[in-house]
């Protein structure tokens, strides 16, 4: 069989034999995707706990719906902008690293911390995302823009497992809050809120050692004003298709999906179109690659809280790139190992580590319109066994933070207490 058809030809030659085991490894796997350990060319060096920032690289796109003052293109608007996140989130580590990256595991407490500097218009948009819980991992995160009133936060974790390839089902939601044109951004009796359901996906080309992700299922977009969008993905089958296919529909929640407003389709990694379909008529058309991305602003890394992502992985990250394993393996080993001990004092003590930027609500325990859209959405269960809790930001704790962000210093992360 010629190297072109071989399908493993994808994978470096001293790498072979680690794949193949990797291969065999996933087989039988069913849990956290984190525990998993893969071949040394397949790992990367950012940590989970910044895949947030995905949500908000096209900050203009994140504050249009906030721009507009009819109901209904609200809706429009805040499907485009999601529509528009999925290439970041979920295309463009392949396209930069040359296949998706098994990403290092975030521990407790983990921040990553920036913002998007914006124009006259867009104004500032800010991240912070934090690792709230960590048997079973989750995230969290609130991206914020003040000027616009505009907020997202939501929390996930990730439930792998194996039927030919990798599955993974995503556990969480995002819950997007807009203040629309001349209400008060103070008043949540006039903002509006949209709850997002989370998409199921899968790992494509895994055997050929370049894999990259594949959405499938459908997710729900849920509005406090009455309208819904519906996303359906589907991907390339064996004998016809394109990847990252999907067709979408914005249709009134009292009138049902046979009576579509709007609809969307395409590839999500690519371009897609928007139709009026009422009229039939194009009305808006996304391409990918026309959409800039705006790069995020962290500070420096000797100015960074030392549980933030990038200066607290800054070793591992490094020996990753020079591709030094015994160095990974090191430099991992001592913050999991101090972890650990952080976990057996709390333990003793009977307390738990207090979360910075987000508090822990009882499942339940969100207010009416929450419950509201949760039912629309088919969220019949947030499965909050399965990420540590339900989380909300909390914006108190939030205000003029600086860091140090928490109690504990070096010593969570094994450097010593100096």
């Amino acid at each position: 069989m010629s190297s072109s058809k071989d399908p493993q030809s994808q994978i470096p030659a001293n790498s072979k034999g680690s794949w193949s085991s990797f291969l065999k490894s996933i087989a039988s796997f069913n849990g956290d995707l984190s525990s998993l350990t893969a071949p040394p060319f397949i790992l990367s060096s950012t940590s989970l706990v910044e895949y947030s920032a995905y949500w908000a690289e096209h900050p203009n796109l994140f504050v249009a719906p906030a721009q507009e003052p009819d109901p209904e293109k609200r809706a429009l608007a805040v499907l485009k902008w999601f529509l528009s996140t999925l290439h970041q989130q979920y295309c463009s580590r392949s396209e930069k690293l040359g296949s998706e990256k098994k990403p290092l595991n975030p521990f407790l407490g983990e921040l990553f911390i920036g913002k998007w500097n914006g124009d006259a218009n867009v104004g500032d948009t800010s991240l912070i995302s934090e690792q709230v819980s960590h048997h079973p991992p989750a995230t969290a995160y609130a991206i914020t823009n003040d000027k616009h009133g505009v907020e997202l936060q939501g929390y996930n974790a990730q439930k792998a497992s194996f039927s030919s390839t990798i599955q993974i089902k995503q556990i969480g939601h995002a819950l997007l809050t807009i203040t629309p044109p001349g209400a008060d951004k103070n008043d949540p009796a006039q903002q509006e809120q949209y709850l997002i359901t989370l998409p199921h996906l899968h790992i494509e080309s895994l055997i050929y050692g370049t894999p990259f992700v594949e959405l499938e299922k459908t997710t729900k977009i849920v509005s406090s004003t009455g309208y819904v969008a519906k996303i359906d993905y589907s991907g390339k089958g064996w004998l016809s298709g394109k990847k990252n296919t999907f067709t979408a529909s914005l249709f009134k929640e009292s009138e049902g999906e046979k009576k579509p407003l709007y609809t969307a389709e395409g590839q999500w990694s690519e371009k897609f179109t928007i139709r009026n379909a009422r009229t039939k008529e194009e009305v808006d058309k996304h391409v990918v690659k026309d959409a800039k991305t705006t790069p995020l602003q962290l500070a420096p890394l000797e100015q960074q809280d030392l549980f933030e992502s990038r200066r607290a992985w800054s070793e591992v990250a490094a020996s990753i790139e020079r591709g030094d394993m015994d160095s990974v393996s090191n430099h991992k080993g001592r913050i999991e190992n101090a972890q650990r001990e952080l976990r057996k004092v709390e333990k003793s003590e009977g307390r738990e580590w207090p979360r910075r930027f987000f508090k822990r609500l009882n499942e339940g325990e969100d207010d009416d319109r929450f419950k509201n859209l949760a039912q629309a959405a088919g969220l019949t269960s947030l499965e909050s066994d399965k990420t540590g809790g339900v989380w909300r930001f909390d914006r108190e704790r939030a205000a003029g933070a600086q860091p140090p962000y928490h109690p504990v210093g070096p010593e969570g992360l094994g450097l010593g207490s100096n």
